[in-house]
């Protein structure tokens, strides 16, 4: 079953999926990130590229040639998705695919309206029986 993991206040979710990320490479995982549309996907791509030097994190779009062999894909639809080893959803909604992933790493940012959203996702994935582990991300930045 999936394990999904909620994290919640977190301030600069661009900052967040670098962290996720560049823990998630380290113990040689697969990510797939989905994003909104294929300009916020592309965003977050370059965001990834461009974070600190010493924490290089090499990813692709989901329609670049090298999807399939690259281990941070980002992609901006549900399918065809390659991998289904962890998935951060950065969307407002659940994911249609979701279930196939053997982790799912849902990000809450302040703002009410994105916690509105997560609630409904929470909400949706509690009521299907899967065990959703709460994450105060503030918490892990102030160390």
């Amino acid at each position: 079953m999936t394990r999904i993991d909620f994290y919640f206040n977190v301030a600069d979710k661009s900052q967040a999926v670098a962290e996720l990320v560049q823990s998630a490479l380290i113990k040689r995982r697969d990510i797939t990130i989905l994003a909104i549309d294929e300009n916020i996907a592309a965003d977050v791509s370059i965001n990834l590229w461009q974070n600190k030097l010493e924490n290089f994190l090499p990813n692709v779009l989901a329609n670049h040639a090298l999807a399939k062999l690259t281990p941070v894909v980002i992609h901006w639809q549900d399918n065809p998705l390659f991998q289904d080893d962890m998935l951060i959803n950065l969307t407002a909604k659940e994911p249609n695919c979701f279930s196939r992933f053997t982790q799912l790493v849902e990000l809450v940012g302040e703002v009410e309206q994105d916690k509105l959203a997560a609630r409904t996702r929470f909400k949706f994935y509690r009521d299907r029986g899967y065990e959703i582990k709460s994450i105060d991300y503030a918490q892990i930045v102030a160390g």
